[in-house]
């Protein structure tokens, strides 16, 4: 299961991010996966002390963590930084299973549960770069307006579809859930949104009950 947020970054959010991209110095993609040979992109340079990078972390970051259909997706235990990621006319990403953990500066660890992408460019300004998500013998691709969001299980294999014309930038970024369990993130997503849909009709008693199943729930299958 994976899911789209849309405009989980407001308009000013977007032109700010597109402005630092066009300051930015950014380095090969493959330093961040060297042995893949059909990784051929441009992201951030991954460092704390470069003011633009820093800025770019915060903005992205405060939006996923203010947005709730995000939290009751993913129930977040720890992010990576979220890194810009940009295509030029010819870069792609070759179908690739991200990492199972990541490490995270100075010395953590972190699994990778689910794995996200922000689109930051007009969906018109560019064409192919479509992130492709391979489900069975079905092949999704997603390409969303600027601002939206897609957040997906990190054991999928997935691409970006070659650049044809403009660049595509994006941020990127991995999760790992307080449920490993995608199967548990589900059956908890799917009882918050008829919560959130069927609130107004239940009486008051049967709102605190199903709050009630789904805490404890919670309680049974988060970890630590």
């Amino acid at each position: 299961m994976f899911l789209i947020i849309k405009s989980m970054l407001t308009p000013e959010e977007v032109a700010r991010l597109v402005a630092i991209s066009q300051e930015m110095k950014f380095v090969d993609g493959k330093l961040t996966n060297s042995i893949h040979p059909d990784k051929q992109n441009l992201q951030a340079p991954r460092d704390p002390g470069d003011a633009l990078y820093a800025e770019s972390v915060k903005i992205v970051t405060a939006a996923y963590m203010r947005n709730q259909q995000f939290r009751e997706f993913a129930y977040p235990k720890q992010m990576a930084h979220p890194l810009m990621s940009r295509y030029d006319v010819g870069m792609k990403y070759g179908k690739h299973c991200d990492a199972a953990y990541l490490a995270i500066p100075p010395n953590v660890v972190m699994r990778t549960d689910l794995s996200s992408t922000v689109f930051l460019s007009d969906p018109a300004s560019y064409d192919g770069g479509e992130l492709v998500i391979h489900l069975g013998s079905q092949s999704v691709p997603i390409k969303l307006n600027p601002g939206d969001t897609v957040v997906y299980p990190s054991t999928t294999i997935h691409e970006v579809a070659p650049v044809t014309k403009g660049t595509r930038l994006v941020s990127i970024t991995f999760i790992e859930s307080m449920l490993r369990d995608v199967g548990q993130r589900t059956q908890l997503y799917e009882l918050n949104m008829v919560a959130a849909d069927e609130k107004e009709r239940m009486s008051w008693a049967g709102r605190v009950r199903l709050e009630a199943a789904i805490q404890n729930i919670m309680r049974m299958w988060a970890e630590s």
